[in-house]
């Protein structure tokens, strides 16, 4: 069971990512945060050390959560794998818009060392699908599966740009369709 502190903290990540998303992270100040989620600016200390360490904070969660939906698939015949893979990012990438605005466009106003354990562990997660895909696709040149793979985050991940005029499920039946054509065509 969460804790109120827990609580309070995924309340102020979730409004920080959304602000962050809407009007940049030079956008926002801590007032701004600390007003939607009803405490002072100040009062955010408590919490975190500051901006950067709550924009960090995002992204390094976001990372490891979808790093370690990557590594469950492991065990699946790489079918299963696939159809995970694909359904988990997708799900993610809809129900996830701002966050994925706020790292395509924040990821440089990370400290170094955060930014670092971030490409870290979108590497790994991407070599997840590598390795998925290398599974079906035996004969096909790694380099070209991992080309596949990046394609094809970057169709899922432009969702924010694109989702609205269809429903959820409609749009998501589309991406995953859309994205298996990708990666069927990677091991021509």
């Amino acid at each position: 069971m969460a804790t109120p502190t827990r609580d309070r903290r995924a309340e102020i990540l979730d409004a920080a990512a959304d602000l962050f998303a809407a009007r940049g992270f030079h956008g926002v100040s801590i007032e701004d945060i600390g007003a939607a989620v009803g405490i002072t600016g100040p009062a955010l200390y408590r919490h975190f050390r500051g901006k950067e360490a709550l924009l960090s904070e995002i992204l390094l969660d976001i990372s490891a959560r979808l790093h370690g939906q990557g590594a469950a698939t492991a065990e699946l015949p790489p079918p299963e794998a696939l159809t995970a893979l694909l359904t988990g990012h997708i799900a993610f990438a809809l129900s996830h818009p701002a966050l994925i605005r706020v790292h395509e466009r924040e990821l440089h106003n990370v400290p170094e060392a955060a930014r670092r354990q971030i490409r870290r562990l979108q590497r790994l997660y991407l070599e997840e699908w590598v390795h998925v895909l290398s599974d079906l696709h035996p004969a096909v040149p790694q380099a070209r599966l991992r080309s596949a793979v990046h394609a094809v985050l970057g169709l899922i991940n432009s969702t924010p740009r694109s989702a609205g005029e269809l429903s959820r499920e409609e749009m998501a039946g589309l991406l995953h369709r859309m994205a298996l054509a990708a990666l069927t065509v990677s091991g021509d």
